[in-house]
């Protein structure tokens, strides 16, 4: 038997002992992991999102985009790290979270809707920007070449220009009692005055007047709708990201009168509208977000990529929209439409 004196001693060595190599043990774990993640060579990639508003067409671009993105194979919770940030209509928020992201370290920005872009393009300079659901990225100063647009900037347009047009003939050729077309409009926004701008134009062919109701906010997009009411025989809404978010109100004031409502996308036509020459926004984001793995994972440079506009136009109509505004939707109507399986709305 051991005396008290040299037990003690015998536990204090053994002690010692068994502490040393569990701080071994953990320093060799935490060394290998650290190995593990070195070998991989996984970077994780950080995209901040600056989207001016929360309505379906906007959502829908932010879905189809980061839907590229895990099909390019950039995947959130894995490789891929995601700051969404959204101004609810509100520029000075618009602002802060253009100011915020180009604080940050990011490996790109996408910027969602022209408010955004034209704040994100002004504060963000040292790292690629995406923009989509543009309508006019020159008439907006986002952009001077829409081929070549130079810097850390490129993206997608969501408007062709020959959507209005059809659109407008569509209107012309089947509503022959429509001589008055009325507009909400946040005339504050680019993108909005440029559609409205060639709605007049192609009007103008037909001897149609585009009578505008201006608003400054959403919450006056209601009464906007309502003082038209008499006064035109038809609604129309452009891609107004303001009027837009109120724009359940003008679907209503179009049923209750029985006003036909015209709309420039395809979500709004689900939501309320009869018809629009238009196409999907979730496959308008998903080509923004094959730009942005082509620039993440390929190396493409954001002022080399050409602009890119929606080419598969179709008439969208809403059956069930046009009888609540009172409308007989003939059979010509209905040929016009390429894709009737998908494109009218039962």
């Amino acid at each position: 038997m051991f005396s008290k004196k040299v037990w003690g001693s015998l536990v204090l060595a053994a002690t010692l002992l068994v502490s040393a190599g569990c701080g071994n043990t953990a320093k060799s774990n935490d060394e290998g992991s650290k190995d593990s993640a070195a070998a991989s060579g996984d970077k994780v990639y950080k995209i901040a999102i600056s989207q001016i508003v929360e309505h379906p067409a906007l959502d829908a671009t932010r879905e189809g985009f980061i839907a590229a993105l895990k099909d390019g194979g950039l995947v959130e919770g894995e490789n891929l790290k995601i700051d969404y940030n959204n101004a609810q209509g509100d520029q000075t928020n618009n602002l802060s979270i253009a100011q915020k992201v180009a604080g940050d370290k990011n490996d790109l920005v996408l910027a969602i809707a022209t408010p955004s872009a034209q704040a994100v393009v002004q504060q963000v300079s040292d790292v690629p920007v995406l923009f989509a659901a543009v309508t006019d990225p020159i008439a907006a100063d986002i952009v001077t070449n829409l081929d070549q647009p130079g810097g850390n900037v490129s993206g997608a347009s969501d408007t062709n220009p020959e959507a209005i047009a059809q659109l407008m003939k569509f209107i012309s050729t089947n509503f022959p009692n429509v001589k008055k077309l009325g507009l909400i409009i946040n005339e504050g926004e680019t993108n909005a005055v440029v559609m409205a701008d060639k709605a007049k134009e192609e009007l103008a062919k037909y001897g149609i007047e585009l009578v505008k109701a201006p608003v400054t906010n959403t919450s006056e997009v209601k009464q906007a709708a309502e003082s038209l009411v008499g006064r035109v025989d038809a609604f129309y809404v452009t891609l107004d990201n303001m009027v837009v978010n109120g724009f359940d109100a003008i679907v209503q004031t179009s049923n209750k009168n029985h006003i036909p409502l015209f709309s420039s996308d395809r979500d709004t036509v689900e939501n309320g509208s009869f018809a629009t020459v238009g196409f999907k926004y979730y496959d308008h984001g998903y080509q923004v977000g094959q730009m942005a793995v082509d620039i993440l994972k390929n190396g493409k440079k954001p002022g080399e990529m050409k602009i890119t506009v929606p080419e598969k136009l179709d008439l969208i109509l809403n059956l069930k929209a046009a009888e609540a505004q009172g409308i007989t939707v003939t059979d010509a109507m209905k040929a016009e439409v390429k894709d009737a399986a998908n494109d009218i709305i039962e």
